[in-house]
């Protein structure tokens, strides 16, 4: 038996469960010979033990140490010296395709074939391992030729068979079709994947191509399901007969081959099972007697002598992360007092990461370490550490941690999205320039054992189990299960934040003179706390998000460079009614007055006309309905009056007295003169208990009062000699109210009905004369507001908004067109596209709308209300659950109605497909999950089965191998569901290692730290919840309106975030885009949809 190396560095080895993700490098180099070093992860066997030839397969030892098996694969890789090394060539990614999932689980084949992860001990004729690996130290390679011969468990695969040139007959006259075949299946673009092995009858267990493509969908974990199935040569298999019994072939969910050492890339020692060694007196071949689980996790042992871990001394535990690619990552034990020197000990610890070549380490803030000292005196209290290459892998020449690149899988499933270190003086590539970032690198996923393997000098240390989380939600007291491997918590705010992109439609539905035009030609109205400045000529939107609750009034300033906006009360000192004054050139606010001094919040504003627009009047929306006026440049009010009325519509300066105000509303119309001394005096031109109700207000150039009611008629009030006011003209101009009335520059006033949807205009120099009508269709809506395109000119363009919360443009001499879509009811479902920019939306108006970014591509009105969305995995169909217990299919390229099944009586609150697409899982009111079977094309469903539950259910996540729901229940319940038993787990124990989808259920371990967070408090409820597809940013929203992005996992109340406030409702929904750089959201009181961008914080 060779002696063995000094040890220097113990490894631990990842779990059973996680399958180590590929190294990035494109073309992995032969490893030199091994020599002894820094690493030494096996235990020496027992003296007693006898030295014969071992097996195949490892066989645990309890107990002693191990030291043979580097000394063994040292002596195999001198004699492997002269085999030729595969070298897999990887193609570089495509914009166009996403990349493949390079996580999935393993399926562990018989014998030792294709993907054998067992690992030999012995001497040098027991082989290296089995089907490849790469050994210890060098990349994978074919086993030795004395493996070979010594048992078929240790070649790396079965010689594929060459693909025939021509195709094999028509399978009715080929006999051989029907044989039983066995055939390998790889995923695409994963040389580590071992194979699945499936065996079938052609015409029996499998009759087509596409139910062997469901079947596979079942089995590999790819994102979009088996789509295509590729030969090894890249050519694509299109029918049944051309699979040969005993070949193997590539799975993939895109129509792109990419070439890869398929079978031959087996996780090497550091990510098989370990070898544990016998006890005294039990044999090399004994059959093992405890799981690898088991002997690990029960394994008692004490602390290496060096101290405790992540402290200085002799020894260190520190997490190493390969920077190229996060999911490949371990936690050694370090010799801090080796003699190696520390370049050496680099390249080692790459060796264990599948990186050739590692030279520099880095801390996760991107300082550069270069020696011992360093890790034992400056860096003593960091944990984690990223080890790079020379080039593309750690910043070149002699620089630190330089400019980061994000490479974010375009795959929901995908979990690396980590920054990737390159050169400053070298420019990246094109796709490296397109994703730059600013982030620092992050840990996305640990697949971290629950102990570290020990050599000679120290002991097994078992790592610190961790504890269960309790949070209190609604006074219940709500206890999570760690899983056993997860990332580890970050309590730093997120180095990303939410900018408002887009906001979508317009509040008509609710609020009168909320329309103008500026001098720029850009839109000026509101929706929820923003106001937006749209042009339509370049498509661009701007935005003012000074306020902190919904806006409820505005005005223009006359010069039409600043704007009053009033803002409703919140249940915060940050969040009382106020007043903003703010430019519209900058979007600076210039002034803030009314802290305190309103109740509810702000119904009416209006600037001044005489005087430049240096008052402002304000109507206050609480009991005694307050008119105040201010100067708003020094914020002194000039004198407040209770206007005691039932409700104020509207209120304005007098265009010809900045003394005089009116204000005009349900059963009133009331002049105000304001005196010297601040007193007002009231003169009341319509008085209650008059059924009156005056709804706009405008002013002819000599100062008469027009007015327009709800009975649909327009009044003229002139003043006498004596200045008493009297009825100069009353007519009808409506069937019913009458919404909106302006008069123009050269004395035309246009009314809008809003129940009629007539728009007539009408001559004030000819006693009103009509000039012309025109009327909206039906599905716009009643009017709302009118304004002219280009204030001054006699063009007779005009814009209209409606109370459908759409504006239109147009002129009455010809038809009018929609240049904004908006929903008018609350809006309760979003769902986003699995890889394109598209996102739906539903609501309780019975519209369901498709949006592409800024576009909006099509609507479709329904027979119900909805509350629910779901996209098809694959992207094809769209389905809608409705209060009354439908579920609406429709096509996501038309908005088509394919299908209604009717589901329950009960509102389908919640609903989901799993991954593989071929069921969907429905959530409903009356607590119950209904399961559907679904066709290949997304369109046809068929009832499977229904798992009764007691409470009504919200929130809805599938497991990642479909086999498992957790759903949240209007009590904040987490629930969890066997879709195979059609039962609930009781014991919330056993799913805590579970992976999902999705995560959109509000509660759970790894989104604990929204709740009971020290930085906010808990007066409102988390409504939304979503995980980012990348798994590092978690996008929350509450019932108080409040949008917040967190680092994912968020696991403690000390958890930061970055926060947003434009909603005064709940926030129903937020969802991440299939690409992450966008976040949509619904909610508020007034149907809001808005596009957040994820950028640098």
């Amino acid at each position: 038996m060779l002696p063995a190396p000094h040890p220097e560095v113990i490894v631990q080895s990842p779990s059973p469960e996680a399958e180590p993700s590929p190294p990035r490098s494109p073309t992995p180099a032969p490893a030199p010979e091994p020599e002894p070093g820094p690493m030494m992860a096996e235990a020496e066997p027992p003296s007693e033990a006898p030295q014969e030839a071992p097996h195949a397969h490892a066989e645990p030892v309890h107990g002693g140490h191990t030291k043979t098996l580097v000394a063994n694969l040292a002596d195999r890789d001198r004699e492997e010296a002269s085999m030729p090394l595969p070298l897999p060539r990887r193609p570089a990614p495509s914009d166009s395709e996403d990349d493949e999932e390079l996580n999935d689980a393993p399926v562990r084949n018989r014998g030792g074939g294709v993907g054998a992860t067992a690992v030999s001990v012995g001497g040098p004729g027991g082989g290296g391992g089995g089907g490849g690996g790469g050994g210890l130290w060098g990349p994978s390679r074919p086993g030795s030729p004395a493996a070979d011969n010594a048992s078929d468990t240790s070649s790396v695969m079965p010689p594929l068979p060459t693909r025939p040139k021509s195709r094999a007959d028509a399978k009715y006259n080929n006999l051989s079709y029907w044989r039983a075949r066995k055939v390998i299946f790889f995923k695409n673009g994963d040389p580590y994947f071992p194979g699945f092995e499936l065996r079938f009858r052609p015409g029996r267990d499998i009759s087509t191509l596409e139910a062997l493509q469901d079947k596979l969908s079942l089995r590999l974990d790819l994102p979009r399901g088996a789509r295509y199935i590729f030969a090894m040569d890249g050519l694509p298999i299109t029918s049944l007969e051309e699979l040969e019994d005993g070949a193997a072939y590539v799975v993939s969910s895109y129509k792109t081959y990419k070439n890869a050492s398929y079978g031959k890339k087996v996780g090497g020692v550091w990510y098989t099972a370990p070898v544990v060694g016998a006890s005294h007196g039990q044999g090399w071949n004994k059959t093992p007697t405890m799981s690898r689980k088991q002997s690990l996790v029960d394994s008692e042992l004490p602390p290496p002598t060096g101290g405790p871990p992540g402290k200085p001394g002799s020894g260190r535990v520190i997490r190493i992360i390969n920077n190229m690619d996060h999911t490949v990552q371990c936690r050694v034990l370090l010799n801090l007092r080796t003699m190696q020197p520390f370049e050496e000990v680099l390249e080692d610890l790459g060796q264990v990461l599948k990186m050739n070549g590692a030279k520099r380490m880095y801390t996760v803030s991107g300082q550069e370490v270069r020696s011992f000292s360093q890790l034992r005196n400056e860096f003593s209290d960091v944990d984690t550490f990223y080890l790079g290459g020379d080039r593309g892998g750690g910043g070149g020449g002699g620089g630190g941690l330089r400019s980061p690149v994000m490479r974010r899988s375009r795959s929901r499933g995908a979990l690396a999205a980590a920054p990737v270190l390159v050169e400053p003086s070298g420019g990246p590539s094109t796709r490296q320039r397109r994703a730059r970032s600013k982030s620092r690198p992050r840990v996305l996923y640990d697949p971290e054992p629950t102990v570290v393997r020990a050599n000679s000098d120290y002991t097994l240390l078992e790592v610190l189990k961790e504890e269960p989380l309790r949070v209190t939600i609604q006074g219940m007291r709500r206890t999570f299960y760690p899983p056993l491997h997860h990332a580890p918590a970050d309590n730093t705010p997120p180095e990303k934040r939410l900018l408002l992109d887009w906001v979508y439609g317009y509040r008509g539905v609710d609020t009168r003179r909320n329309l103008w035009v500026l001098p720029t030609g850009e839109l000026l109205f509101w929706v929820a706390a923003v106001a937006v400045l749209y042009d339509r000529d370049e498509e661009q939107q701007r935005h003012y998000i000074g306020h902190t609750e919904d806006i409820q009034c505005l005005d223009l300033h006359p010069s039409r460079e600043m704007v009053a906006s009033g803002q409703r009360a919140g249940r915060t000192r940050k969040t009382q009614a106020h007043i903003r004054i703010w430019s519209t050139e900058s979007l600076l606010t210039l002034y803030v007055f009314g802290m305190g001094e309103f109740e509810i919040g702000v119904s009416a504003v209006a600037f001044s006309q005489l005087n430049g627009g240096s008052y402002v009047l304000a109507v206050d929306g609480g009991r005694e309905r307050i008119l105040s006026v201010w100067q708003w440049q020094w914020g002194h009010l000039l004198g407040k009056v209770a206007t005691l009325q039932e409700d104020v519509s509207g209120a304005a300066f007098h265009p010809l007295d900045d003394n005089l105000m009116i204000t005009h509303g349900k059963g009133h119309l009331t002049f105000w003169t304001r005196r010297k001394d601040g007193f007002f005096e009231r003169t009341d031109i319509i008085k209650a208990p008059s059924r009156t109700h005056i709804t706009c207000l405008q002013f002819e150039q000599d100062g008469d009062v027009v007015t327009a009611d709800n009975d649909g008629f327009i009044t003229i009030y002139s003043v006498d000699s004596e200045g008493a006011y009297f009825v100069r003209l009353e007519f009808e101009a409506h069937n019913k109210g009458i919404s909106s009335i302006i008069m123009l520059s050269e004395g035309t006033l246009l009314s809008g009905g809003e129940k009629d949807r007539k728009i007539v205009a009408w001559d004030s120099l000819q006693n009103y004369k009509k000039i012309t009508e025109t009327k909206l269709p039906e599905t716009a809506g009643g009017i709302r507001t009118i304004y002219p395109q280009r204030p001054g000119r006699n063009d007779g363009n005009i814009y209209v908004g409606t109370i459908k919360n759409h504006i239109f443009e147009g002129s009455l001499q010809r038809r009018f067109n929609q240049i904004v879509f908006g929903h008018s009811r609350q809006l309760l479902g979003l769902a986003v596209h699995p890889d394109d920019e598209l996102f739906a939306t539903a609501g309780t108006d019975k519209a369901i709308a498709l949006w592409r970014r800024h576009k909006f591509l099509w609507t479709t009105q329904v027979a119900f209300e909805c509350v629910s969305l779901s996209f098809h995995p694959f992207g094809v169909a769209l389905a809608v659950g409705s209060t009354e217990g439908h579920l609406l299919i429709m096509s996501a390229e038309n908005g088509a109605t394919v299908s209604t099944v009717r589901v329950c009586g009960s509102p389908l609150n919640c609903l989901g497909y799993n991954p593989a697409g071929d069921m969907i899982a429905i959530g409903s009111q009356n607590g119950s999950v209904y399961l559907f079977r679904v066709s290949r094309d997304g369109y046809t469903y068929k009832k499977s089965n229904k798992i009764r539950g007691g409470h009504p259910l919200i929130h809805l996540d599938w497991s990642s191998d479909g086999n498992h729901l957790q759903t949240v229940t209007a009590d904040y319940d987490l629930v969890f569901w066997d879709v195979r038993t059609l039962t609930a787990e009781k014991n919330p124990v056993t799913m805590k290692d579970t992976k999902w989808y999705t995560h959109n259920c509000v509660i759970g371990f790894m989104v604990a730290g929204i709740w009971n967070n020290r930085y906010y408090p808990m007066t409102s409820l988390i409504s939304t919840v979503n995980r980012s597809a990348a798994h590092d940013l978690l996008a929350t929203g509450d019932t108080d309106g409040y949008l917040r992005l967190f680092r994912y996992p968020c696991l403690s109340p000390k958890a930061e975030y970055n926060e947003e406030k434009v909603y005064s409702g709940s926030v129903t929904s937020a969802r991440f885009l299939y690409n992450d750089r966008n976040v949509a959201t619904v909610g508020g009181t007034d149907a809001s949809l808005m596009l957040w961008e994820v950028v640098d914080d």
